[in-house]
């Protein structure tokens, strides 16, 4: 339980240094108004309203990322380009192969259980090459991060899509009457859905076994590529709701450009909660706070007027630094450090 908490600490003091940063450098960062959408309806705006709204589809990235660290000791690069797969996808179910239709040919709910189904078998089969190839997990995901967008695009023969119902735009926007985010209440379902998981199954316990010693979860009767593969797959669950969320924003794709980048930042929400990206013990809650903290500094840098091609090399920075003061040997200078420094009972007695 101390160490879960301890986790919280890098992205609370992150998010803290943000806030101060902000309030010094514009106290109007924190301004929330209520304005009008295209629809007519009344809705929140602001930087805070757009921190949770963008925060909450890398928080449910977050969700699967961190159960694919923590079982492999690796991340997956790919999830950008299967978000592309899976908004393809649904477009195409939605429009019942016709790129500009008059009406929905499908529900949503098949779209995004066909969408679903189809991320899922992206997830199993870099699964399959982690766990049973014994691929390492960067390298098995570079061959759908190198081709899924090409694939994203013959789904729909490269044309754009565009689903011109309002009620398909409000899954990416706001439903009629209610002025916060949608996506804010799909995360909050999702966290819970995660925290039901993780309670009541042993998935939490089996994964972090398999992450920290994979000889020794065998011994003990577990299938540590049964467990690989299972949090590639949930992982592929979390990818098809962010599918969701980005094609139903703007209710059209862009192939090149929807979701880019964003495997990034969600390995950046994973190790900014604290969690070792070599595997192991994990705090999903803290992967979730690391994620709004990512968007935090995203939006800081767009009120920066920092450009967009120029983001990822500032994230860039960050994640060389968290990466080298979670490795061994920072840490056990650390350790060595506190020794030193912080006094120990028996010798404050004497």
């Amino acid at each position: 339980m101390k160490d879960n908490l301890k986790q919280l600490i890098i992205p609370l003091a992150a998010i803290f240094i943000l806030a101060i940063f902000n309030l010094i450098a514009d106290p109007a960062f924190y301004n929330i108004s209520m304005d009008v959408n295209s629809a007519g309806n009344p809705v929140l705006s602001g930087n805070l309203i757009t921190i949770l709204d963008y925060g909450s589809e890398l928080a449910i990235l977050a969700l699967g990322m961190t159960l694919v660290t923590a079982a492999s000791g690796g991340q997956d690069i790919s999830v950008g380009a299967a978000i592309a797969v899976g908004g393809s996808v649904m477009l195409r179910v939605l429009g019942g192969g016709n790129s500009r239709p008059e009406q929905m040919q499908a529900p949503v709910i098949v779209a995004f259980l066909i969408g679903c189904l189809a991320t899922m078998l992206l997830g199993a089969f870099n699964g399959v090459l982690v766990a049973y190839f014994r691929i390492q997990p960067m390298i098995a995901t570079l061959i759908l991060f190198t081709a899924g967008r090409s694939i994203a695009a013959w789904i729909n023969h490269n044309e754009l899509p565009i689903i011109k119902e309002a009620s398909f735009g409000v899954y990416g926007g706001f439903i009629p009457g209610v002025p916060v985010p949608t996506p804010l209440f799909i995360a909050i379902i999702c966290m819970i859905v995660m925290a039901l998981l993780l309670k009541f199954t042993n998935l939490g316990l089996y994964t972090q076994s398999v992450g920290i010693n994979e000889s020794s979860s065998r011994l003990n009767g577990l299938n540590p590529e049964l467990i690989k593969l299972l949090s590639f797959v949930i992982l592929g669950v979390c990818v098809a709701v962010a599918a969701l969320i980005k094609v139903s924003r703007i209710q059209t794709i862009n192939y090149s450009v929807i979701a880019k980048d964003i495997e990034m930042d969600a390995i950046l929400a994973v190790a900014l909660g604290g969690n070792a990206l070599s595997g192991g013990k994990f705090n999903m809650w803290a992967s979730v706070l690391g994620a709004y903290t990512i968007q935090f500094l995203t939006t800081t840098l767009f009120k920066l007027k920092v450009p967009s091609d120029a983001l990822p090399a500032y994230k860039a920075v960050v994640v060389i630094i968290l990466v080298v003061m979670s490795s061994p040997a920072v840490r056990e200078k650390m350790a060595v450090l506190r020794k030193r420094f912080v006094k120990s009972p028996g010798k404050e007695a004497a």
